[in-house]
């Protein structure tokens, strides 16, 4: 019996004995790899030329420009009541009717007047 039980340790492989450690690395390098490619579409898109929470445009985010009076932020503190919720609501459903009024399927549906971001129009 001694000897069967020799014969099955030396038959199994390097990758038999070792299985877990290369489902790590394999995992690992797929990681690697996905974060790699998310990276390279966060550059090519333009989305790193408009985060501006980035270290490097710390000192010109102040600089950023809020004109959108019409928006009203909830606050993120205070009592959790009926009328906290009702007013999260009200805010919510005007900025969902926002959303829901840009036709996604226009021809340009991350123009910048779309999405209301827009440079505002000087008033004479």
């Amino acid at each position: 019996m001694d000897e069967h039980a020799e014969e099955l340790s030396i038959e199994l492989s390097f990758w038999d004995k070792h299985r877990f450690l290369l489902l790590i690395a394999i995992t690992i390098a797929i990681a690697l790899f996905l974060v790699g490619v998310s990276m390279a579409l966060y550059a090519s898109s333009g989305a790193a030329q408009l985060d501006l929470s980035r270290p490097g445009y710390r000192a010109v985010s102040s600089q950023a420009i809020n004109t959108d009076s019409d928006f009203e932020n909830y606050a993120s503190f205070g009592q959790l009541d009926k009328a906290a919720l009702d007013e999260f609501n009200t805010l919510y459903s005007k900025q969902a009717s926002k959303a829901k009024a840009v036709d996604a399927f226009s021809g340009d549906p991350l123009n910048p007047d779309a999405l209301e971001i827009s440079a505002p129009t000087p008033t004479n």
